[in-house]
């Protein structure tokens, strides 16, 4: 019951107006707010993961795509090849440095168990080709197959993982590490977490004994120590060691004194005796003739012969090598694209 007495009083115009009035509302369901950018920037950053991670799952594909190039090239060859397949063929081989051509249409096979010679004048290309064939550099055209089978050398790992081996002119060596160290350098075995010294050494002295390499008087001797003959011993050996089926050799006798020549030229011929296929680059004609099976004659970029030693002489390979031609010789063809060689 209300009291009479009580003092009636009206609601003003604030009274009336709720409790929230005057103030901002607070962000929610539907409505706008400061904190509706942190969605789009979560999104942003989830987007960029994404797209970091195929980028890596991209990259991942790839190596495995050449890992499996290199074990297909590695595999043996079916029943139905051919027997008389090079262990290397290069097929229309060409290398672009901008505008340059330094290397055009070669076609070459490196038999296994030959000596196959690769001879030019300055600037013919040697370097270049041996290079593209070490997975250096890669062609721009052409194809290189290895047991007749097409393979691309992104890099020296695939080179070396197929088994080729390539001792250039500096010989790669480390001249304050003994032999043996040298021989498994990046790649030595371990035993209960520590460098298994003895096997190394053991496995070094075989290898060396295997090319009657006799000269070295310890396999803990410095490199540094060494004589080129010596040096050159050792870096054939570590190719070898890491089972080599094709060794490229670089002017191994460049520098070297009479003695020391002997020393290279007998390992060319063990290599050989062993199945091992050799590409030798020489401008030593001499040389040549002591050790190679078959000769390839670069000018220019181009190759201009491949024949068999026993047709050429050192007026023929002179001629090749500065004119591309040679009235000496009746017929010397470039082996044809095709990879049929004429002395298998």
């Amino acid at each position: 019951m209300t009291n009479p007495s009580a003092p009636v009083t009206n609601p003003s115009a604030d009274d009336a107006r709720p409790a929230t009035a005057g103030r901002a509302p607070a962000p929610g369901s539907g409505q706008p707010g400061a904190d509706d950018e942190a969605p789009a920037e979560t999104a942003a950053v989830q987007a960029e993961v994404a797209a970091a991670q195929a980028e890596t799952a991209a990259a991942e594909a790839e190596i495995a795509a050449n890992r499996a190039e290199v074990a297909f090239a590695q595999a043996p060859a079916t029943a139905g090849g051919n027997g008389d397949q090079p262990l290397l063929r290069l097929v229309g081989l060409g290398k672009n440095f901008g505008p340059v051509r330094a290397l055009t249409d070669i076609d070459l096979d490196v038999p296994a168990g030959q000596v196959t010679a690769l001879v030019g004048d300055n600037g013919a290309g040697k370097s270049t080709l041996i290079k593209t064939i070490s997975g250096i550099w890669q062609q721009d055209h052409g194809q290189i197959l290895w047991q007749g089978r097409p393979v691309r050398l992104h890099s020296p790992k695939d080179a070396s993982e197929l088994g080729i081996a390539t001792v250039y002119q500096d010989l790669a060596l480390a001249d304050n590490l003994d032999i043996v160290q040298n021989m498994f350098l990046g790649r030595e075995p371990v035993r209960h977490w520590v460098l298994d010294e003895v096997t190394m050494e053991k496995q070094a002295k075989r290898t060396l004994a295997d090319l009657s390499v006799v000269t070295i008087r310890s396999v803990r001797q410095p490199v540094g120590s060494l004589s080129g003959g010596q040096r050159q011993a050792v870096a054939v050996a570590k190719a070898v060691l890491r089972q080599a089926r094709l060794v490229i050799m670089d002017e191994p006798t460049a520098a070297l004194g009479v003695t020391q020549t002997r020393v290279v030229l007998d390992l060319i011929h063990r290599l050989k005796n062993q199945g091992i296929a050799v590409l030798v680059i020489s401008h030593n004609l001499n040389d040549v003739f002591e050790v190679a099976d078959r000769v390839a004659v670069l000018r220019l970029g181009r190759l201009a012969a491949v024949a068999p030693l026993a047709q050429l002489d050192t007026e023929s390979i002179v001629d090749l090598m500065t004119t591309g031609t040679s009235k000496r010789l009746a017929a010397v063809p470039a082996e044809p694209s095709s990879g049929s060689s004429s002395e298998h």
